[in-house]
């Protein structure tokens, strides 16, 4: 493809993500297979366009209608590109200029660029939550937490993710995985806080190698595989994986656990099981069955205090994946939070029923919010006294270890995480 064909399919990318209430990842995925004429380099460029634009989405709408235009996906991968320094003139030529190139500039956009030339995104009139990329609602309660680091934090929530591997020690170690990702011309480094973590560049095609598809290395946020490791799963002991989802923790249940012991991945979603049975079963996990949690269901009724270890990586925000899901921002009311905390206490409540004396409960959530963390996790042990806190153990660096893990894109360099470790009295 051209430069400027690559222009003209961002622009009817972001218009099928604004037309559509998935999350915007489903929709570029659904977008580009009925496309298979766009090659991975075209991709690539397109989704650095898209998520370009997505990131910047409400300075981009501030910008616009601050010089009384309304900002359609065009303008607005038009705007951004003014705004980022490149000239009226040259951004012009990009349009209009061949076959597959989007239609010539109208005298309306070239009248809007005019006027945001030699300005940059940022403008010192910007409301917080514009200047933050956030909704309003969420600058306060992040400020709460975060304080004069809030600026920092945000600013890394709008950086491009890093692409982090879990390498399956079930299969491999950490140093032959790095070699044979080499070999499929994938350079990785160890992550700074996980032992089996991998760290490459974003955007990566990590799944077509060979290290991937025989099961040696998973795509997973470094964050999220320290909270496998909070769960201290061992071998020889039942685990419950209470929200599974597609099951990346419970493929690190299964390989601290050296496949020996049972583990259950419960989830509400049938489609989201059956993914997870093709990745367990790609590891070579063979320690693990799944069980769909339906309503009127008495499975942890009848399963009540069998467990040795329960992770409930509860429904929340995300705010704290909004570098990977620069949308999700743009759709989250403070409705939405309402609701989930709602949802949050009452999974707690029924996951709760599974531990056994002794036993363990992991709660942990991808937001930064108090309300979904610190504040979830008081109310249940308000509720069920019999619950202690397990603090932070010496596994972890000094400055993790407390009552919680706590982590964040601007100081950790992964994705927001929090979790807590409650143990049930003997």
């Amino acid at each position: 493809m051209t430069p400027a064909g690559r222009l003209q399919a961002a622009i009817e990318l972001l218009g099928a993500i604004e037309a559509d209430r998935r999350p915007a990842d489903a929709v570029a995925n659904e977008f580009l297979r009925t496309r298979r004429f766009i090659g991975g380099g075209d991709r690539r460029d397109i989704g650095e366009t898209v998520w370009g634009v997505l990131r910047a989405r409400r300075r981009l709408g501030w910008w616009i209608e601050r010089v009384g235009a309304t900002p359609t996906p065009r303008l607005m991968v038009l705007a951004l590109m003014v705004l980022n320094g490149i000239t009226v003139h040259r951004a012009a030529a990009e349009f209009g200029g061949s076959r597959f190139a989007p239609p010539a500039l109208e005298d309306e956009e070239r009248r809007v660029l005019e006027q945001l030339d030699k300005h940059t995104l940022d403008h010192p009139n910007m409301g917080e939550g514009v200047r933050l990329e956030m909704p309003d609602f969420v600058v306060p309660l992040l400020r709460a937490r975060f304080g004069d680091r809030l600026e920092a934090e945000s600013a890394a929530l709008m950086q491009p993710a890093p692409l982090d591997l879990r390498v399956n020690l079930l299969k491999t170690t950490r140093e032959e995985a790095t070699g044979l990702l080499a070999k499929a011309k994938l350079k990785a480094e160890p992550t700074r806080l996980s032992p089996w973590g991998l760290r490459l560049a974003p955007r990566q095609s990590v799944t077509t190698s060979q290290p991937f598809r025989d099961g040696l290395v998973e795509i997973q946020d470094e964050g999220s595989q320290l909270v496998g490791l909070l769960a201290q799963a061992q071998p020889g002991m039942r685990v419950a994986d209470f929200c599974a989802g597609a099951g990346g923790k419970t493929l690190a249940l299964a390989m601290t656990m050296e496949n020996k012991g049972h583990i259950v991945a419960c989830d509400v979603s049938p489609a989201r099981l059956d993914g997870a049975i093709k990745r367990l079963r790609r590891a070579g996990v063979h320690n693990a069955e799944r069980h769909l949690l339906e309503p009127g269901d008495k499975w942890t009724k009848r399963q009540g205090g069998k467990f040795d270890v329960v992770l409930v990586d509860a429904p929340c925000t995300g705010t704290g994946t909004w570098r990977r899901n620069p949308d999700a921002r743009l759709r989250l009311k403070e409705s939405d939070l309402a609701e989930l905390v709602v949802k949050q206490a009452a999974i707690l409540d029924e996951a709760q029923r599974l531990v056994k004396p002794g036993g363990a409960l992991i709660y942990a959530t991808c937001s930064l919010l108090d309300a979904e963390n610190q504040g979830q996790v008081a109310g249940f042990l308000a509720r069920y006294p019999s619950f202690r806190i397990a603090p932070v153990g010496a596994a972890f660096p000094a400055y993790l270890q407390g009552d919680y893990l706590l982590l964040s894109p601007a100081r950790d360099g992964t994705d927001g995480f929090f979790a807590c470790r409650m143990e049930r009295a003997a």
